[in-house]
């Protein structure tokens, strides 16, 4: 969790923000990471997206940036087999996320490599992270907690290429204050991959447009883009995936809609 590397500096462009996301998956639609995520659909015909299913894709990022602070919860699984999961709130206004992290033993594991490994604080933004320990006898949420640990409690560190980096470098970029263009969108390799069920409500499962200089052909995901949205009727993103090379398992980013009362904290952020 402490490792160091330089971030790249790059700015999303903002007509095309899909575009940044799949650059965020650090080539994540190599052969070797070809996720073996699926859920039970009532429409698993796939397709190219429909002028209104690309509109409401397009749609989806203003929609959260308007719900800010938004509830998330992210999980993925690190080279070795040991599951992070972070929850907390994102300010796409801000582009500021705060949460508490878990790191448990690879699932199934015996033994020493069992069970909860490491806990604590996690602040993020475009530019990198933070951590510090969850302060002692504080049951209040993440933000709250991360209010109480002075500016020296925090370690800060840029991004690297590890999946819980990439996730949470995913996951504050994924809401904006415009809509995408939804002719690009699906001219660019949008395609509707089904329909499922989440807590009750009916969701479109959509792959992202390909990558820069991607065209579709033989292999096990055909060129599709290692992110996969689940938007509803109304244009709310609920879930989004992100395939990693020489991963099995994707991360995964969980919304659960606006939380009024979360306050983040003005300190420490990285400003790249």
């Amino acid at each position: 969790m402490a490792r160091k590397t330089k971030t790249d500096g790059r700015t999303p462009h903002r007509t095309f923000w899909f575009r940044t996301l799949i650059a965020i998956a650090v080539c994540g639609t190599a052969a070797g990471g070809l996720a073996v995520y699926r859920t039970v659909s009532d429409d698993a015909t796939e397709r190219p997206v429909t002028v209104d299913e690309a509109s409401r894709l397009a749609l989806s990022r203003l929609n959260l940036y308007q719900a800010s602070p938004v509830a998330v919860t992210l999980t993925t699984t690190e080279g070795g087999g040991e599951v992070v999961r972070v929850s907390g709130v994102v300010d796409y206004r801000t582009h500021r996320g705060v949460g508490s992290y878990q790191v448990t033993g690879a699932a199934g594991a015996a033994g020493a490599g069992a069970g909860q490994l490491d806990h604590g604080l996690v602040v993020w933004d475009s530019g990198g992270l933070g951590l510090a320990p969850a302060p002692e006898g504080d049951a209040g949420p993440p933000w709250q907690q991360a209010e109480h640990v002075p500016r020296a409690g925090w370690s800060p560190r840029s991004y690297t290429a590890d999946p819980l980096d990439a996730g949470l470098q995913l996951l504050v970029q994924l809401g904006a204050d415009r809509p995408d263009n939804p002719l690009l969108l699906a001219q660019s390799g949008a395609r509707r991959l089904g329909r499922d069920r989440i807590d009750g409500r009916s969701y479109d499962r959509f792959a992202g447009p390909r990558a820069q200089g991607a065209t579709p052909g033989p292999g096990p995901d055909g060129g599709r883009s290692p992110l996969t949205y689940w938007v509803d009727g109304d244009g709310t993103l609920r879930r989004v995936t992100m395939r990693m090379a020489g991963l099995g398992t994707p991360t995964t980013v969980e919304f659960s809609g606006r939380d009024g009362d979360a306050r983040l904290p003005d300190a420490p952020w990285i400003t790249g």
